[in-house]
């Protein structure tokens, strides 16, 4: 894959996340697809992805702001960088109690691309600053 067709792969993903389209992006994940969450465990296989994809959209309602889509030459990796703008929904066991909390909060991630889909896909953000703002 080029790095042009890895970088609208990435754009196309993080397009049906701000969509609310699991849909969307369960399209552009492999079937084997690993899902490093951040300060998490691995998820491996889209069903994993998609069970994630849903508990996330009860939980929170998100939109991803001032995105910036890098990749290799060779198009087998990409990041992203860009604003969370988040709404807290239901509260997630072991995190704080959920009252429709707003936060907002930088975060990346980072993708390995195989045979045109997303092979893996790890997120970071600072869970730290996340609880500060939902607890505030």
């Amino acid at each position: 894959m080029s790095r042009d067709a890895t970088e609208a792969l990435i754009a196309r993903y993080y397009a049906a996340f701000n969509a609310g389209d699991a849909a969307g992006m369960l399209a552009c994940v492999a079937e084997d697809v690993e899902h490093r969450v951040n300060e998490g465990g691995i998820r491996r296989g889209r069903a994993l992805f998609a069970a994630f994809c849903g508990h996330m959209g009860v939980s929170y309602r998100e939109e991803l702001r001032d995105l910036v889509i890098f990749a290799t030459a060779d198009g087998t990796r990409g990041a992203a960088e860009f604003v969370v703008h988040g709404q807290y929904l239901q509260t997630d066991p072991g995190l704080p109690e959920a009252r429709g909390q707003r936060y907002v909060l930088p975060a990346g991630g980072f993708f390995e691309v195989r045979g045109g889909l997303i092979a893996r896909v790890t997120t970071f953000y600072n869970l730290n600053d996340w609880t500060r703002q939902v607890s505030a």
